[in-house]
């Protein structure tokens, strides 16, 4: 049976592991989180490809708007995270 000062350093370890796995770049000194750019650039793909839906006229035809572009941002998202940070 673990102690509490086991299970104490076994919290911390854990922590500094995990703490390491997360991308971070630099921006003008500040540092960011990777998906943090990720889900902007997300969120702006949605933004162009809601215009273009409107454009060529195929708005209309999707279904509930908030649950198609909810699960267009999130899929552009993760799928910029794979392409640029996943190491």
């Amino acid at each position: 049976m673990a102690t509490s000062g086991q299970t104490a350093v076994a919290a911390v370890t854990a922590a500094l592991a995990v703490s390491s796995c997360d991308p971070v770049f630099d921006v003008e000194g500040a540092f960011f989180p990777s998906w943090m750019l990720s889900l902007l650039v997300g969120v702006l793909l949605t933004v162009v490809l809601r215009l273009a839906f409107l454009r060529i006229g195929l708005e209309p035809y999707l279904g509930p708007l908030p649950l198609v572009y909810t699960c267009l941002a999130l899929l552009l998202t993760m799928t910029t995270w794979m392409l640029f940070f996943h190491v």
